[in-house]
């Protein structure tokens, strides 16, 4: 069975929160990453993407995000021991919190980064870019909406 993995660009201002993943992950260790997780194998019934969402953000960095993130994009990847996973990434609005590493299993440090720093990074992997180039042309999309 294929795993489903959500992920939240969350924006506050002009920066981007990011988690250098930590090395004890089985997938990805070390890595600048948005933040995120699996959906639980319990968990059910509507808008479980989206609760599932809210869920990791709070688990992973303890801040909460504004209500309807927005739909950005999925892919699809196997992981380095060659589960299938759909992940989707969803455009989120800081909402309130300190961004802290909760989970020392999960995270080994928060960044709040603008898309330069992020894209400028050797270290941030080409998912993460991608995901970031993403999130950042819809934040402009909605500045440029709520202007007009």
């Amino acid at each position: 069975m294929s795993i489903i993995n959500v992920e939240g660009a969350i924006y506050r201002a002009d920066q981007w929160l990011l988690i250098r993943r930590s090395v004890q992950e089985e997938h990805a260790g070390g890595t600048l990453a948005l933040v995120g997780g699996k959906l639980d194998a319990h968990e059910q019934g509507t808008d479980q993407l989206e609760e599932a969402l809210y869920r990791e953000v709070d688990e992973e960095v303890g801040i909460r995000i504004a209500p309807n993130p927005q739909y950005l994009y999925n892919s699809v990847f196997r992981t380095d021991a060659g589960q299938t996973v759909l992940n989707i990434v969803f455009l989120c609005e800081y909402a309130e919190g300190q961004a802290h590493s909760k989970s020392a299993a999960e995270v080994d440090d928060v960044y709040w980064m603008t898309s330069e720093q992020l894209l400028g990074d050797p270290s941030a992997p080409p998912w993460t870019k991608e995901s970031i180039r993403r999130a950042e042309a819809a934040r402009q999309q909605l500045l440029l909406n709520q202007s007009l």
